[in-house]
């Protein structure tokens, strides 16, 4: 079958296959798929991964094989995939934390085979290829009037982005934000502070040509960062500073600059993925007034709670979905993708397969 694997450098191959599923799995066949920077980050070395690797970790498809043991799901069903692949058993799991499973965590396998060769898994899903094997709890049904390229991007994109306001920090009504990077993490997590009922969302990017994007998902201001001080220009529009920064770069730099536009009391919220070794610095002084730095994994998300909870507010118009797809490209289109991706020029692309 084809996929894109990184073996050192990207290809499109035909040479893989998957295995049967385990008795708590599911093989999917994947409709769609989202481009996420974790997949460039893979790519570029930010994040190590080990190698022959099949990539891609957003989409969405259909269950064509069930494991024995498998009740929830049957051939046929259309899902949208997770990353996480928690045990559901241990304390964090029980106590609504799944992110915090200690088997959700560095996990690896390899399900896959690359000319006869074993092939590493993406973030236990690896949904840059046309059939895919992962846990039973990973597979969330969704009904058929969710388009599969909208469906796609609810498992990394729209979760991490709308869990880390909902979930992680809880914002309310009346209070100030700013949004680091308007790509489909920041996009969602700007939706998500207009929906949680903050009146003050300020988008701050490199780009000035995103603008028009983030007021579409409710900035109520956007600084151009590449031609003014960003902390001044917030604190111009919030004076004293904003209850909650979300950073969505992944740059010491612009962590730095998400502290430092926090007011008395605020929180900054980290969601770029820098570097392993990377370290961000601070004023300690600055800190005294009850001000916090919270780190945030996938949205602090219990996905098959909050999946079916994104898929009722996109339904009721509450979500905008559809609109964050900037545009979808054929499998053997992947690194004309990954060139828009580096370029900065898309909310979310998606391979249709």
């Amino acid at each position: 079958m084809r996929g894109v694997v990184f073996t050192g450098k990207t290809e499109l191959t035909e040479g893989l296959t998957v295995r049967d599923p385990r008795p708590d799995e599911v093989k999917v066949r994947i409709r769609a798929a989202g481009l996420c920077h974790s997949d460039l980050s893979v790519v570029d070395g930010t994040i190590p991964y080990p190698t022959p690797v099949v990539l891609g970790h957003e989409g969405a498809g259909e269950v064509e094989e069930v494991g024995s043991s498998v009740t929830s799901l049957e051939p046929g069903d259309r899902v949208i995939l997770s990353t996480l692949a928690n045990c559901g058993l241990c304390p964090a799991c029980e106590s609504g934390h799944p992110t915090m499973c200690p088997q959700s965590i560095g996990k690896l396998g390899r399900p896959f085979t690359l000319d006869g060769e074993p092939a590493w898994q993406f973030a236990n899903t690896s949904v840059f290829t046309e059939l895919t094997v992962v846990k039973e709890r990973q597979a969330i049904k969704v009904d058929p009037d969710v388009p599969m390229e909208t469906a796609a991007l609810i498992g990394c994109g729209v979760l991490t982005g709308v869990g880390a306001v909902l979930n992680r920090a809880k914002v309310a009504y009346g209070q100030r934000v700013a949004v680091f990077g308007v790509g489909g993490i920041g996009l969602n997590v700007i939706q998500a502070s207009r929906l949680a009922g903050a009146t003050t969302i300020v988008a701050v990017d490199l780009l000035a040509a995103k603008e028009g994007f983030a007021r579409e998902f409710g900035a109520t201001h956007f600084v151009d960062a590449s031609s003014n001080d960003a902390v001044a220009a917030i604190k111009d529009i919030a004076p004293g500073g904003v209850d909650w920064s979300f950073e969505c770069v992944g740059h010491p730099a612009v962590i730095r600059n998400a502290v430092d536009a926090l007011g008395w009391g605020g929180n900054c919220v980290i969601l770029g993925v820098p570097p392993a070794d990377t370290e961000a610095s601070f004023l300690v002084s600055g800190m005294y007034m009850d001000k916090g730095i919270m780190g945030c994994r996938y949205g602090s998300s219990r996905p098959r709670f909050d999946i079916p909870l994104i898929v009722d507010l996109y339904r009721s118009g509450l979500l905008k979905l559809d609109e964050l797809v900037s545009r979808t490209y054929a499998l053997d289109e992947f690194e004309g993708a990954l060139d828009d991706l580096r370029r900065g020029e898309l909310a979310r692309g998606v391979l249709a397969l």
